[in-house]
């Protein structure tokens, strides 16, 4: 297995501005639950020091939720992107809700069979994002990357 597919030394990859704005213009996100205040994509957001994982997801005046999670395994000291995606999962059910994760590309995983597939919209993204460090563009990912869309449904609503 190819390591530098599944770690890095950080975990606090900004995401791409155009991507963001390409999105924001379409979701209108309120909520950045997966930040720091230097990479915040919006005016509320959750640190790690909020742990996002332990709060709920309502974002503020009926916008979206927007999530780049950290990409990192579990390990005794994080919960891992695994998590991220199960409370993305689980907040993205409530009635209204809608919750945009960024996340790699990766559909031979457990979590993208139990979370996502069949139970969220999925948008491939051509190419490979170039995400950034303190501002500024990095390298090219070293995988492919997917925006996955919860939307709060009644229940019945399932999208494949």
């Amino acid at each position: 297995m190819n390591k530098v597919l599944f770690s890095s030394n950080r975990d606090d990859w900004e995401t791409p501005p155009e991507l963001f704005a390409a999105l924001d213009q379409e979701f209108r996100f309120t909520l950045d639950v997966c930040a720091t205040p230097e990479t915040a994509k919006c005016t509320d957001y959750f640190t790690p020091e909020d742990d996002g994982l332990s709060r709920p997801w309502i974002a503020p005046r009926g916008g979206a939720v927007f999530c780049n999670p950290p990409y990192s395994r579990r390990t005794k000291d994080n919960p891992g992107q695994e998590a991220w995606i199960r409370k993305a999962a689980g907040e993205g059910q409530r009635p209204g809700a809608v919750v945009v994760l960024l996340i790699p590309a990766r559909t031979d995983t457990i979590a993208f069979h139990q979370y996502i597939y069949h139970k969220a919209e999925i948008r491939f993204i051509k190419g490979r994002l170039r995400f950034q460090v303190n501002g500024k563009p990095g390298d090219a990912a070293p995988f492919p990357s997917m925006v996955v869309i919860f939307r709060g449904t009644s229940g019945d609503d399932r999208r494949g």
